[in-house]
């Protein structure tokens, strides 16, 4: 469980939830690579733990963005072309590295855990009367970030039994 204190230090929050994640599978993280002679693709550059609108890593926070399972390319005719744009960039993590079926996240951007803690914000966190907080969804409200941590580990480690 996450400190019952809803203004507890930002990094005391991450430190518990870090504690209560392990166990819990970690999921990959990926950034898109180009080259002159290869096709794009994505590449591992290391893991973290998909918490709702967080990715919490053993050394820092980011926020999600997209999140795709890898898939081997195959030819197949594509009703819309947004389909065909999904299995490319499936394709992408695949010739990346990546398992079939394993997921990946890209375009995730790292969170500036001492704005936060000086009272400003980044990402989906913000200081608020001295309660670190998280806004869960674009047009949701700030909710206090030590229920969401628990109710978010609550899940996953409920998923992962």
């Amino acid at each position: 469980m996450i400190s019952s204190e809803p203004d507890a230090p930002l990094g005391a929050l991450l430190d518990d939830a870090r504690t209560a994640l392990s166990g819990v599978p970690q999921e990959a993280l990926g950034r898109e690579k180009t080259g002159r002679w290869r096709a794009p693709r994505i590449v591992r550059v290391g893991s973290a733990w998909h918490v709702g609108v967080l990715l919490v890593a053993g050394d820092a926070v980011y926020a999600t963005a997209e999140v795709l399972r890898a898939a081997a390319p195959v030819r197949r005719g594509y009703a819309a072309e947004s389909a065909r744009a999904r299995a490319e960039r499936r394709a992408e993590a695949s010739r990346g590295g990546f398992d079939d079926g394993e997921t990946v996240h890209v375009g995730w951007t790292p969170i500036d855990l001492d704005a936060v803690a000086a009272g400003g914000s980044s990402g989906p966190l913000a200081l608020v009367d001295g309660v670190p907080s998280v806004r869960w969804s674009a047009a949701g409200s700030l909710m206090p970030l030590s229920a969401y941590l628990d109710d978010r580990i609550a899940l996953l480690r409920s998923a992962s039994l």
